[in-house]
């Protein structure tokens, strides 16, 4: 059995040429696993569910997102929105979009 990257089946399958989710439709290939790990600001491979810390301070219109803050559970994007490609839930604010190089994996 292979695990699907995309939604953690168990049921993945190779037809020769690639790799077949049959649970979420996903295909994938050796190669296409290694473009698609995202980083961080350091080059540790961040995964689904890891906490982070925001390693400088982001303006947030008005507000500041200082260094140090912590954002938990962050969800890789499928489709980046505007160059930020994780989402994640930091205490007082709510989710928001924030960008894997502005980013350290505690």
């Amino acid at each position: 059995m292979i695990q699907c990257p995309k939604c953690q089946s168990e049921y993945g399958y190779s037809d020769g040429m690639a790799y077949n989710c049959p649970e979420c439709g996903h295909m994938w290939t050796d190669h296409s696993l290694e473009e698609e790990k995202v980083l961080d600001a350091v080059g540790n491979e961040l995964k689904e569910g890891d906490d982070v810390t925001i390693i400088r301070d982001l303006k947030m219109g008005k507000d500041t997102l200082k260094r140090g803050t912590r954002a938990k559970n962050i969800r890789i994007l499928d489709e980046p929105k505007n160059g930020h490609d994780l989402e994640g839930r930091v205490d007082g604010v709510g989710a928001l979009y924030l960008k894997s190089e502005v980013v350290k994996k505690m």
